[in-house]
């Protein structure tokens, strides 16, 4: 057991090592860079600058642009070893701070979504598979199949119309009221942050929990209809008792791989229902780093 945690966490290593040398490339790959952005918009503000490619090689010395690919591939990897994410450029603070200021509410919202998505999804998956064909079956799997059709922005955009049409005093955007925006973490702040957090959890987790409901039925339907199952009914043990105890427990298992999608989706895969409902996550923050190539 110990040999195969350590040459699973070597592989996760060199698996993370591998990713950072493909995602320097994508991101050092077209033309330009932050320091583009950011004369170009002085010279948009000011409309003449003279002087600006002068500016953009002073720049691109100070933070190390002008170095070869491999140059600043290597100063990156040994700074993040040593625990130095570098400088936002956008931000102009630390790299790690901007990270740092949104990831408690990214892993709330990731973490409610998915306790959102399995309480919901288990049940409602064994209720299709124990009553295949049945109207309630039906009427699961068309919701099912209209979670995965519709995409989570669009779900996001058509609540914010309904409540500014018709609940025009209250929002539905961001995760907690104006005046808690600021404040510090006290029982009200908490109940505010509650009172916000399950919309998002809803828009956020549609896609998930119907997916998930649809693995759940498809595996337990597969298990009901084993040799073991047919054993056990005639022995006379109670249906519920036999279905809880043997075919969804197994039917589980595949089910927790799915988690190995399902968290980074949550973590990074909703920005544009995070940018839609002005939640303050990470994924609007990798959004404005992409669009002006704030590389750090």
């Amino acid at each position: 057991m110990l040999g195969f945690i350590i040459r699973r966490t070597l592989l996760a290593f060199f698996t993370a090592w591998a990713i950072s040398i493909i995602a320097f490339i994508i991101i050092q790959a077209p033309p330009g860079d932050y320091i583009d952005v950011y004369v170009n918009s002085l010279i948009d503000t000011r409309r003449e600058m003279p002087g600006d490619e002068l500016l953009k090689k002073t720049l691109r010395q100070q933070y190390g642009a002008d170095q070869p690919m491999l140059v600043q591939y290597g100063k990156w990897a040994w700074n993040i070893f040593r625990g130095d994410f570098g400088t936002s450029l956008h931000h102009n603070q630390p790299a790690r701070d901007v990270i740092m200021e949104r990831l408690l509410m990214t892993i709330i919202l990731a973490g409610s979504t998915a306790v959102f998505a399995w309480s919901l999804s288990i049940p409602i998956g064994i209720y299709s598979a124990v009553r295949q064909h049945s109207v309630g079956d039906y009427t699961f799997t068309f919701v099912g199949f209209l979670g995965l059709a519709v995409p989570d922005f669009l779900l996001a955009l058509w609540l914010l119309w309904i409540t500014f049409v018709y609940f025009p005093d209250h929002s539905i955007g961001g995760l907690f009221s104006p005046e808690y925006i600021e404040a510090s973490w006290s029982f009200s702040r908490v109940v505010d942050l509650l009172s916000h957090l399950w919309i998002a959890v809803i828009v956020v987790g549609t896609a998930g929990t119907a997916g998930l409901i649809k693995v759940m039925r498809a595996n337990l339907l597969d298990e009901l209809h084993k040799p073991y199952v047919v054993t056990a009914r005639a022995k006379g043990m109670a249906e519920w008792k036999l279905i809880l105890k043997y075919p969804v427990r197994l039917a589980l298992n595949p089910l927790v791989s799915t988690l190995g999608y399902l968290l980074p989706v949550l973590m990074s895969g909703s920005i544009i229902v995070s940018v839609v409902l002005s939640l303050p996550t990470e994924g609007p923050v990798l959004l404005a780093a992409i669009l002006n190539e704030d590389f750090f």
